[in-house]
């Protein structure tokens, strides 16, 4: 895992050879894992979520909350850390969540969530790494 932007993988291939085959799919190609199925859905210990891809600290633990969806959800997000796209694919238009150091897909963010905020990120446990 790289943490400066100078160390992330310069090609598809580096990034091929850097994530496992779930990961790319993710991170590089804006897959979705199945839900209820990632490692961090019902994950409830203290510290910081970071990107898979780059280790960029995305969402601190006291802003998890239970939704219901199948993957984690967060209503914030640290600052700077993510991008948001608009995402028209599957016939949905909905708004990508992106890691901010290295680009990778990490989900998707909704208007249904919780206050402070009324956001719900919608993240993929296979873009996440957990840091106490």
């Amino acid at each position: 895992m790289n943490s400066e932007p100078d160390d992330l993988p310069a090609s598809d291939d580096e990034w091929r050879e850097q994530l496992s085959d779930e990961e790319y799919r993710i991170l590089r190609e804006a897959g979705t894992e199945q839900p209820f199925s990632g490692e961090y859905v019902d994950h409830e210990e203290d510290g910081s979520y970071v990107c898979a891809g780059c280790g960029a600290e995305l969402f601190d633990s006291e802003t998890k909350f239970e939704s219901g969806c199948g993957w984690p959800s967060f209503y914030d997000v640290d600052d700077g850390h993510v991008e948001t796209r608009l995402d028209t694919s599957h016939g949905m238009r909905r708004t990508e969540v992106v890691c901010a150091n290295c680009g990778g897909h990490l989900g998707h963010v909704f208007e249904d969530g919780p206050e402070p905020t009324g956001k719900r990120y919608c993240i993929n446990s296979v873009a996440l790494d957990f840091d106490e």
